[in-house]
């Protein structure tokens, strides 16, 4: 992948005031996923391909974790969603999604999901 698709410079602002506005769920699934503590894996958080701002990235696995909250549920988000997913996937790069309410209540289970999805 291009690296003019990785955090373009014009997307900076949006991902500093995500990151400094981090959900709840995002915040608590961070404290699993930073400082490569998922089996050696590093994510970036609040990391951008092309215009699309992902929640986690995972570059040696080419992995997404995306987090969705009630907005989700709204019809246009999720045909948004969609798109967005199969713009993402297009460049060979897997997506995983979870609700908030699965990281609060069943964090071990999206852990060990997130790890199945390992392939190296």
């Amino acid at each position: 992948m291009s690296n003019q698709l990785n955090n373009l410079r014009v997307l900076k602002p949006i991902r500093q005031a995500l990151r400094n506005d981090a959900t709840e769920a995002e915040s608590a699934l961070w404290q699993c996923l930073r400082r490569s503590q998922l089996d050696g894996r590093k994510f970036r958080r609040q990391h951008s391909i092309g215009y699309f701002v992902l929640d986690f990235y995972c570059p040696s696995e080419r992995l997404v974790i995306e987090l969705d909250g009630g907005i989700h549920d709204d019809p246009e988000v999720r045909d948004n969603d969609e798109l967005r997913q199969q713009a993402i996937e297009s460049l060979e790069i897997r997506v995983l999604r979870f609700r908030n309410e699965e990281v609060f209540f069943e964090l071990k289970r999206v852990l060990a999901t997130i790890r199945t999805a390992f392939t190296c």
